[in-house]
């Protein structure tokens, strides 16, 4: 999955009300037909409409797959974290638009939001103090890639990696160089700008190889800035040594494209066949160790605490045998998701309740990216002919 990472905001609360548009662009049944997205009610969201100087936290997961370890890791499990901090306002939402990049499989779009939904409600994000919702149903963003779009020099998007790459592997296969390559590709980091710069998030901390698209969001932040006045905060990267990005089965980095992923929700008899798996060297037991070499000690200490990590580095020093490691993986990773299991399953069982959530996050979100697009409409000169 590609959008992941925790995008972290000191931001103004705005004022919540309708979410109608005063300039006649507002969609009283929402951008989706059947999916209506009304507004607030009448009482005041206090995440939308105190003054706060609390920070907000926002992270996003592409809608393309079945979640895995390497998400979990990576984003989510320290996102939940930050959502039940009393100095964060926490905003959650599935990137569905970034899905379609690469997948043209509806179904399989459909079924991954429920999955991604059931996920971070099973886990444990309390939707009465995040707002939680679909990338999709907050029309301001794409509005606001537009506009980031037409501020941002195509050189930039030259360079970006995923694009790179694709040219780069056509090139070795002899096709045309830019075979296969839709502009949803080559422009998705103004996408990912528009998801961090919506709420003007300021530090984001994000796996190694997203660092390259927040260094394109903070660029095209500022040549916004710089053309039409201050509107956005340059956003800075940051990660976690430990879960900068999880490796898979194979050694590589943990993606449904490499084949290598531990599904999150497996089974237990399944996950232990799944970590057990995991690629080794031949060193035999009683031989030390690099710890630092090994697929499965990076898994392991994406889940240890520092204590937990550094036995665990003792052990491998005196030469702990490679399926002892492992086991030692598969208790410490079952022990944690045993009771997020069960709920998991009973909310797959239930999406009618997953859909109220999504919907009701949605009105809270556009309560701050409406008044938001309004303004930068006036920037740009999409203004009301008389006021």
């Amino acid at each position: 999955m590609r959008w992941s990472g925790i995008h972290h905001a000191f931001i103004p609360p705005v004022s919540a009300g309708s979410l109608s548009d005063s300039q006649g662009r507002g969609d009283p049944d929402g951008p989706r037909g059947g999916r209506k997205i009304s507004g607030l009610q009448p009482e005041a969201d206090p995440m939308t409409s105190n003054p706060s100087t609390r920070r907000r936290v926002l992270t996003g997961i592409t809608t393309t797959g079945t979640p895995h370890l390497g998400n979990y890791v990576g984003a989510i499990k320290p996102a939940i974290a930050a959502s039940r901090d009393p100095a964060f306002d926490s905003f959650y939402f599935l990137a569905d638009y970034h899905a379609l990049v690469k997948c043209f499989e509806p179904d399989r779009i459909q079924r991954s939001t429920l999955e991604i939904a059931a996920t971070w409600l099973a886990l444990g994000l309390d939707t009465s103090r995040s707002v939680f919702y679909r990338q999709s149903d907050i029309p301001e963003i794409p509005e606001l890639t537009w506009l980031l779009t037409c501020s941002t020099a195509k050189g930039l998007m030259n360079r970006s990696h995923a694009y790179k790459a694709q040219v780069a592997a056509n090139e070795a296969a002899g096709e045309d160089p830019d075979y296969g390559i839709n502009m949803g590709l080559f422009c998705y980091p103004v996408l990912m700008a528009a998801d961090i710069l919506m709420f003007n998030a300021h530090s984001v901390p994000v796996g190694k190889d997203q660092i390259q698209h927040l260094e394109m969001a903070r660029d095209i932040a500022g040549r916004f800035n710089h053309r039409y006045g201050e509107h956005f905060v340059l956003p800075e990267a940051a990660t976690d040594e430990f879960v900068a990005t999880l490796p898979g089965t194979d050694g590589r980095k943990m993606s449904k494209s490499y084949d290598n992923t531990i599904p999150l929700w497996l089974p237990e008899k399944k996950l232990r066949k799944a970590i057990m798996k995991i690629k080794t060297n031949s060193q035999p037991p009683g031989e030390p160790k690099d710890p630092d070499e090994a697929s499965v000690y990076s898994v392991y200490a994406a889940f240890a605490s520092e204590t937990q990590r550094a036995g665990m580095r003792e052990a491998f020093a005196k030469g702990i045998s490679w399926g002892e490691v492992k086991q030692q993986l598969f208790e410490l990773v079952n022990s944690e998701l045993a009771a997020p299991r069960e709920r998991y399953d009973a909310l797959i069982r239930d999406p009618a309740r997953i859909e109220r959530e999504l919907i009701q996050g949605g009105e809270r979100a556009r309560a701050i990216a409406t008044p938001l697009m309004h303004k930068l409409r006036d920037a740009v000169g999409i203004r009301p002919l008389a006021r």
